[in-house]
């Protein structure tokens, strides 16, 4: 069995990538995060960024882009010459027509997660790249984490044997409000979009497609999923077992069980957290290099994969994107939940 020694970090240094200029579209909670870690954490620069409103633009470009150009339209934005890629971070309801906007203007795209609402918006939004020759790509920032790389390369070592069970949940307490967008139909709201959506791609990133998806769960007054839990099936023999809530902060663990062993990933798994392998016989390892905030490795992926000139990256392809949005498709035909137009 390996020791902790033997578990590695497996990402590259952020730095190491080529630098390139980001426009952020939107200004929200999560384009601040994303800003602190292209300036703090890559060679990378946020340029630009556009809001609806100029003054909300002008404030987080002073206080979170160093003064980057602020645009009062997202049109401005995609337009601006000196912006390389758009970071897309509105609601969920509007990340198609944002994407598209951006693809129009010939810019690449870092897409925040789930990439819109419905796998049918997704494939009008790959089908747009593709003809555009432009780079996209789901900002599922848990996907280019070190200690997934190190995950995935113990699984990949057979360190667990075959792997049979993936469990994980993601759950956090909101107040009912109506107003606040994951309470809203005509912003994509619902448990699924924003927490779910991280459990659900985590079992697909370490299983693949279901062959059978099995869903339960409860609305909230106004329509949205609060609450669900979810059962993927693999072939005879594995599964995944998934839960995701409004209403409650759970642990936010996730576990892969295999023959020979386990893998018990720490609270919260799809941020930059530790792990341990636990051997049916035998003795335990860990990983404990927890990074440093983490939206910089998926930043970095894209400047890589633009340097190079690919249109998709390797560890979240268009292909497994539309995978997931079908997926949470057919688990929000189960539960019954129905956005306003679909």
């Amino acid at each position: 069995m390996t020791d902790s020694r033997q578990i590695a970090d497996h990402a590259r240094d952020p730095k190491s990538a080529p630098a390139i200029r980001w426009g952020i579209l939107g200004a929200g909670g999560i384009a601040q995060t994303f800003a602190r870690a292209v300036d703090e954490l890559t060679v990378s620069t946020v340029t630009a960024v556009g809001s609806r409103d100029l003054a909300r633009a002008e404030a987080f470009a002073a206080e979170h882009a160093n003064g980057a150009r602020a645009h009062g339209s997202y049109e401005e934005l995609v337009a601006d010459p000196e912006v390389d890629a758009i970071y897309v971070a509105t609601p969920h309801s509007h990340h198609r027509d944002h994407a598209l906007l951006a693809v129009a203007a010939g810019k690449h795209l870092l897409v925040e997660k789930a990439f819109t609402r419905d796998a049918t918006e997704a494939q009008e939004v790959f089908d747009a790249a593709r003809e555009a020759g432009v780079f996209v790509m789901e900002a599922m920032w848990t996907r280019h984490l070190p200690h997934v790389a190190a995950m995935r390369a113990v699984i990949e070592r057979g360190d667990i044997g075959e792997v049979v069970a993936v469990h994980a949940d993601h759950g956090q307490h909101f107040d009912a409000d109506p107003s606040h967008r994951l309470f809203a139909p005509e912003l994509a709201g619902g448990a699924l979009l924003d927490l779910g959506v991280y459990p659900v791609s985590f079992a697909m990133d370490v299983l693949g497609v279901p062959d059978e998806v099995v869903a339960t769960g409860t609305l909230t007054d106004t329509g949205v999923d609060g609450q669900i839990s979810i059962a993927l099936r693999y072939g005879q023999r594995a599964q995944a077992t998934l839960s995701t809530t409004l209403w409650a902060k759970t642990r936010n663990g996730a576990v892969i069980a295999g023959t020979t062993g386990r893998i018990e990933i720490d609270p919260w798994f799809y941020t930059p957290t530790s792990f341990r392998v636990v051997p049916n016989d035998g003795v335990e390892a860990v990983y404990t290099n927890v990074a440093e905030q983490g939206m910089q490795y998926q930043a970095a992926e894209v400047a890589r994969c633009i340097a190079v000139g690919r249109t998709e990256s390797s560890r979240m392809p268009w292909d497994e994107t539309l995978a997931v949005m079908r997926t949470m498709d057919e688990i929000r035909r189960q539960v019954g939940v129905v956005y306003p137009g679909e």
